[in-house]
């Protein structure tokens, strides 16, 4: 696996543990009612929505780069 398609599983997994974990957070704060995780939620979802931005860059960046 080249290091290019390395970036990009390990950026849709830090994607898909963010979005998870914000879930956990903002069900969490649903029950409980402690804004700490609602913070953390909303954090999380802004970081997989920079996480998204940076792949894109990234891929925009390296397209001329097999995936081999």
């Amino acid at each position: 696996m080249s290091l290019k398609a390395f970036h990009i599983v390990f950026v849709v997994a830090c994607v898909m543990l963010s979005l998870g974990f914000a879930y956990w957070a903002i069900s969490e704060y649903r029950t409980t009612h402690d804004a700490a995780l609602l913070v953390c939620g909303i954090l999380s979802i802004v970081g997989a929505g920079g996480m998204l931005v940076y792949g894109k860059w990234f891929l925009h960046k390296l397209r001329g780069v097999s995936y081999l």
